[in-house]
């Protein structure tokens, strides 16, 4: 029979970069019971996103974090700067990674490489708390 389960996590980044909550979403997917199914994961915010990135080597993070910077980098171009100078460019940076996930789920396990782990990229330097909605359904 057909199950499904959802929360909100929470997560406070305390700057840019990438938060792991690999094993948050983990324990979510085993608490629910499902052993066969898809895992939903969206970011509820436009000026943070969802990776699924290297977990073992803090070096790609490093690299993929200052890539973004050079590629949407703080500063007077844009006209969007209603919370500040990192606002425009956070959402660039949102835009061109995602706000949502599908992960499949099998055994009772999300279905990741053995390198991957799911973060929240966080692009502003003083955000909120960031609310990252997870769902699963299956059986």
């Amino acid at each position: 029979m057909l199950r499904q389960s959802s929360m909100i996590l929470p997560i406070r980044a305390h700057g840019p970069g990438l938060y792991d909550f690999t094993e948050k979403a983990c324990a979510f997917v085993a608490e629910s019971g499902i052993e066969e199914g898809i895992l939903t994961v969206f970011c509820r915010h436009t000026s943070a996103s969802l990776v699924i990135q290297e977990n073992a080597a803090p070096a790609a993070r490093r690299d993929l974090e200052a890539f973004f910077k050079r590629i949407a980098p703080e500063g007077g171009q844009y006209e969007h700067d209603d919370e500040g100078p990192d606002d425009m460019p956070a959402h660039l940076r949102s835009a061109l990674t995602q706000t949502q996930l599908s992960i499949p789920v099998r055994g009772g396990k999300p279905v990741l490489g053995t390198w991957q782990g799911i973060f929240l990229f966080e692009h502003r330097r003083n955000s909120p708390e960031r609310e990252i909605a997870l769902h699963i359904i299956g059986e």
